[in-house]
């Protein structure tokens, strides 16, 4: 039997104090004392309601709109360089949001443009209820699966990331 707890939040994870076996991460995959296994990219899209993904025929079109966006600044900059537009001096209305579920809920209600991981949505998007209105994609880290170094797996842990392993392999 495995005890399985899920919490989620963007604060730094204390494995010792939380009595965490593993955490999944996102970022770059080093972090001082903890080892690192990659589990998948998740680059980040442009999605939108089918409403506004109508009015949106060039990227340019984008600086029209309410830009919905993470905690990261670097993001929507990243986007748009990589679709080929400048970086604006003066850049258009955003507002920020500490979670990818809670910016996505946002934009479901009309709120505005979401930077997010369209594979994070894939059920929304297989119904179109979100549209990917443009094809590129930034890739800013990677989610990993965390550990202790200095923690030894225990045979419940080794089965839960086998089982992890096997669920990410067709992603």
């Amino acid at each position: 039997l495995i005890d399985l707890r899920l919490s989620t939040h963007n604060n730094r994870v204390d494995f010792a104090a939380e009595g965490l076996a593993y955490a999944f991460r996102f970022g770059a995959g080093a972090w001082h004392g903890i080892e690192a296994m990659r589990l998948l990219d998740a680059p980040l899209s442009v999605l939108c309601v089918p409403e506004i993904a109508r009015q949106l025929h060039t990227p340019g079109d984008l600086l029209q709109q309410t830009l919905l966006r993470s905690y990261r600044t670097d993001e929507w900059p990243a986007w748009f360089q990589a679709a080929g537009l400048a970086t604006q001096a003066a850049p258009p209305q955003s507002i920020m949001f500490d979670s990818s579920l809670a910016m996505m809920e946002a934009a479901l209600q009309g709120s505005g443009v979401a930077l997010a991981p369209a594979m994070m949505f894939s059920r929304q998007l297989a119904q179109d209820v979100i549209r990917q209105p443009f094809d590129v994609g930034i890739s800013t880290g990677s989610y990993w699966l965390t550990r202790l170094q200095s923690r030894a797996e225990t045979p419940a842990m080794l089965a839960f990331k086998q089982w992890l392993l096997e669920q990410v392999k067709g992603l």
